[in-house]
Parts: C-alpha cells; sequence; structure tokens
C-alpha cells in the first residue's frame, strides 16, 4: 500500500511521540525520580501519573467537543504538543542535587497532560487523513513505525548513559532532551500538512454549544449503540492490555526476585517488546484487510489470555524474555486496529468529541486489573497466581467484542 503525503506525515507523528512514552515513562523518569534523596520511594510515581491521567480523562471530551469546529482540531493539536514537548525538555535542568523532585513531578505531569491531550486530536486526526478502507493498515503503521523508530532516540540516550554511567544524573537528563527534540521534530510533518477535512460550521457562542453538543451525546450514547457496545468491551480488554503492559515488570520481579532481574534486563525486555511490536503491528494491519479487523482484534484478545497462562509458569529471564516477545506480537495490532476500528464507526464531523470518550475508557483502563492482580496475591500469597486474575477482563471484552457487527471494512 503507497502512503499518501498526509498518512506519512500523521504517521510520523507516531514516531516521534513514541519515543516519550518509552524513554520518559518507562525507563528514564523513574530512576531519575529515585536518585532524589527527599524521595521516600520511586514507586510514589504512581500517584503522580494517575493524577496526569484523571486530569486529560476530565478534559478530552470537552476539548475535543470545541475542537469539532471548523479549523480548530489543528490548534488544540499543536497547543497540547507544545506543552508536551516544552516540558519534556523542561526535565533535562532538574538535577537530583537540587532536591527540588516537586518540580521534576509538575513539568512530569505538564508532559504527560501534552502527550495524552495532543493524542486525542491526533487519533481523530485519522478520519481526515485517510480513508474508512485504508484506516486498519494506516493505524497499523502508526503504531509499528513508532514502535520501532522510538528505540532510536532511546538507543542514544542509553548509549550516553552507559558512557557516563548508570548511577550519574547527567545521562539521563540529556536523555530528556534527545526525546524532546525527536518528538518536536517529528511533529513538523504533520502540522504542515494534515489539514481537518471533517468539522462542524462555526456558530454563535461555541463553548456553550459544546456543552451542549457533549451533554446530548452523554445522554444519548446508548442510541449510537455499536459505538457504545465498542467502547463497553474496548474498557474490559484494554484493561487487561495496559495492566500487563505496566505489570509485566513488577511481577516478573515478584515472581523470580529482584536479583534475577537488573536493570540491563528490564531494558532489554522493553526493546524486544518494541521491536517485536514493529512487524506485528504492520502483519496485523494487513491481515485485517483479508480478515477484517474485528476478527484480528479478537485473536489480539486470545494472545493476551495466553500470555497471562503463559506468565504463571515463568521461572526464569529467558521465560520473560519470550513472553516479552508473545506480549509485543499483539501489542500493536490490537491497539492500533481499536484505534481504526473506532475512527470507523463513529461520525467523522463529531471525531473530537467521540475520541474524547475514546481517550475517557483509555485512561480509566488498568485500574480493575492491577487491583485485581494485588488482591488474588494478598488472598493467595502467591505472586504466580495474580496474572491469572486478569483472564477474566479479556474473557468478558471478547463476549462483549463479540456481539458487534460483522460490517464491510470492520
Amino acid at each position: 500500500m503507497k502512503l499518501t503525503k498526509e498518512e506519512k506525515s500523521w504517521i510520523l507523528y507516531d514516531c516521534g511521540n513514541s519515543a516519550y512514552s518509552m524513554a520518559v515513562t518507562t525507563a528514564l523518569l523513574p530512576i531519575v525520580f529515585g536518585m532524589f534523596d527527599n524521595v521516600s520511594s520511586s514507586m510514589d510515581l504512581g500517584y503522580f501519573n494517575s493524577i496526569a491521567s484523571i486530569l486529560i480523562a476530565v478534559l478530552s471530551p470537552i476539548l475535543g467537543t470545541i475542537a469539532d469546529y471548523k479549523d480548530m482540531k489543528k490548534r488544540f493539536f499543536i497547543f497540547f504538543a507544545a506543552i508536551g514537548v516544552l516540558a519534556t525538555a523542561s526535565l533535562a535542568f532538574i538535577a537530583p542535587e537540587s532536591g527540588q523532585w516537586q518540580i521534576l513531578i509538575l513539568f512530569y505531569i505538564l508532559s504527560a497532560v501534552g502527550f495524552a491531550g495532543a493524542n486525542v486530536f491526533y487519533d481523530s486526526f485519522l478520519v481526515d487523513v485517510t480513508k474508512d478502507e485504508r484506516m486498519d493498515k494506516v493505524s497499523s503503521r502508526g503504531f509499528a513505525y513508532g514502535y520501532i523508530s522510538s528505540v532510536i532516540p532511546f538507543g542514544i540516550s542509553l548509549l550516553l548513559i552507559l558512557m557516563l554511567g548508570m548511577d550519574q544524573a547527567i545521562g539521563y537528563q540529556i536523555g530528556f532532551m534527545i526525546t524532546a527534540l525527536w518528538w518536536g521534530l517529528l511533529t513538523m510533518p504533520l502540522i504542515r500538512d494534515v489539514r481537518q477535512r471533517h468539522y462542524i460550521d462555526p456558530e454563535p457562542k461555541p463553548v456553550i454549544n459544546s456543552f451542549r453538543r457533549l451533554a446530548g451525546t452523554f445522554r444519548n450514547i446508548r442510541q449510537h449503540r455499536v459505538v457504545f457496545v465498542f467502547l463497553l468491551a474496548y474498557f474490559f480488554y484494554i484493561d487487561g492490555v495496559d495492566t500487563i503492559i505496566k505489570m509485566v515488570v513488577p511481577y516478573a520481579t515478584s515472581v523470580l526476585g529482584s536479583d534475577a532481574l537488573d536493570t540491563f534486563s528490564l531494558l532489554g525486555i522493553l526493546l524486544i517488546i518494541q521491536i517485536i511490536a514493529f512487524p506485528c503491528a504492520i502483519l496485523y494491519g494487513n491481515l485485517a484487510k483479508v480478515y477484517s479487523a474485528r476478527t484480528m482484534i479478537i485473536i489480539g484478545i486470545f494472545t493476551y489470555i495466553v500470555s497471562c497462562i503463559a506468565a504463571f509458569f515463568i521461572s526464569s529471564i529467558w521465560h520473560v524474555f519470550a513472553l516479552g516477545a508473545l506480549i509485543g506480537s499483539a501489542q500493536g495490532g490490537i491497539q492500533a486496529l481499536s484505534r481504526s476500528y473506532f475512527a470507523k464507526i463513529i461520525p467523522k464531523e463529531n471525531s473530537n468529541e467521540f475520541f474524547g470518550f475514546y481517550n475517557i475508557f483509555g485512561k480509566f483502563a488498568a485500574i480493575i486489573g492491577p487491583a485485581l492482580m494485588s488482591l488474588a496475591t494478598t488472598l493467595t500469597g502467591n505472586a504466580n497466581v495474580s496474572v491469572l486474575a486478569i483472564i477474566p477482563l479479556f474473557v468478558i471484552g471478547f463476549f462483549i467484542f463479540l456481539t458487534l457487527p460483522k460490517g464491510e471494512n470492520l
């Protein structure tokens, strides 16, 4: 499939912001945060992640509804992307020696809000850059190239960290700056080439009318049956997906012990997932054209169920690497096809508003899963059992998803 200029520019943004989610959220920031002497535990970072998620989940549908007006989508996108890039760059200037972890966290929350906020409008641009029959492939390529390209700035950062010392903050600080530059540069093509094709014409009192539209959609969302059922199914299975993404390392550490999983091993697992996810996301997109996105999402759900069962039996570091490969094989595909499936079933002129709801379900996902894992561990005293506790999330999501139509292009 030959990509158009708009499609390429849209995909390049995925290549840019994926560097943030890997380098900052997953790898660099937790380590730097733990270097502050006056921080009680690096696990406290979870609270601040929740704050950022709640902020953007509340703002998403409101801002999305306003952004549905003509020429507003790109303005909101630029605003949030700029906040994300600048806040990420600012992380480089807060050294652990300063003891000012509160400022570090402030910039981190701003960067997370910018990242998630820009994604609401970026995802909704999918309806503007391509046609329904191309959405699965374009969305899959966004995730695929995002995964593999994020290895580049992260690899450069990791090399600098190794050269300057794993216990020295300077390498990580330079990593923040590299990530911000990468993200910012790959945002430019979308700003230059992509435009909003589906919109609502301007009207008097746009803010008030936006709130009225939002309230009306919320009241009547059950009338959009396919959208409502998909979001319900998505909430459950993406909760399971996000839980595994966030908990695979803590789970493996609990089962194998921290001595078996050093920093290099953990970073190696992350790289395995990213590299495997690249070709598999493209494969999911290609197969969706033959067997439908609906079928491939179902396969993705089953892959995660198998991953949970396999995780119960891990007993060595090599098992964790194999588990990472299995997770990576479905991770990009199920996320990409969920995005394109949703884009095809929503009203195009209200894409921002509906992607606002999509973002709420995504942001509040991974709430039930970690709680189930913790509860299972507490009740049984066996960390291995905890991973089995999230299988019901995939099963519930699967049965709800089965009720969705098999229509053309779905």
